[in-house]
């Protein structure tokens, strides 16, 4: 219905924000992220929009985006059965955008569950195997030693999850364990070494 509103942000809370567009006031419900990005009120705002209707209730909500990106995730996450919108939100409010494209591809499900109050273990799970062919191809470009670290739990020891979180940043399972060899310490010092490793070359 709309694609965006801008105008004066007369107001916003830890759950929405309002907008002054032509004299009108819309709400726009949007995560933490989206929030923190526009501002005070009294400037300008600006907000990606998803319109929300629900015949059953009667109800109609407005959420509002910073970027497409956001809106695109968010059309993504609501699109899994059984997901709504407010969960969609909450769940953007905590995730990034790069750590959930890492929690689908690796089937980190349990720390989407833990990072959305409300949704629990089998929703969780619902969204990784729903989206995960739409996540295929996603570029991990962006994602840090510290997402794939705090993200990524996959192995039965240090080193193994080191050699997984360094295969999520894009290096290969040959050239991880290369670069780790036989070293010891905790998940989070040998991906530091890992990736001194392999910038020497």
């Amino acid at each position: 219905m709309f694609y965006y509103i801008s105008g004066e942000l007369v107001l916003k809370t830890d759950s929405f924000a309002v907008i002054d567009a032509g004299g009108v006031g819309y709400r726009l419900f949007a995560s933490t992220k989206t929030l923190e990005a526009l501002g005070d009120a009294g400037g300008f705002a600006k907000l990606y929009t998803y319109s929300n209707f629900k015949a059953s209730s009667d109800t109609f909500d407005m959420y509002g985006f910073a970027t497409m990106e956001e809106l695109n995730l968010f059309e993504m996450i609501i699109g899994v059965s059984r997901v709504g919108a407010k969960t969609a939100i909450a769940l953007l409010s905590n995730i990034s955008p790069s750590k959930f494209a890492l929690c689908v591809v690796t089937n980190d499900y349990k720390y989407i569950a833990s990072k959305t109050p409300g949704l629990g273990a089998k929703g969780a799970e619902r969204i990784v195997l729903e989206l995960k062919d739409k996540f295929r191809d996603a570029d991990l470009g962006d994602v840090t030693a510290d997402d794939a670290i705090e993200v990524y739990h996959g192995g039965t020891s240090e080193l193994e999850e080191a050699v997984n979180a360094l295969v999520v940043l894009g290096y290969s399972p040959a050239e991880a364990k290369r670069a780790l060899g036989n070293e010891k310490g905790s998940v989070e010092e040998l991906v530091k070494i890992g990736l001194k490793n392999l910038m020497k070359g």
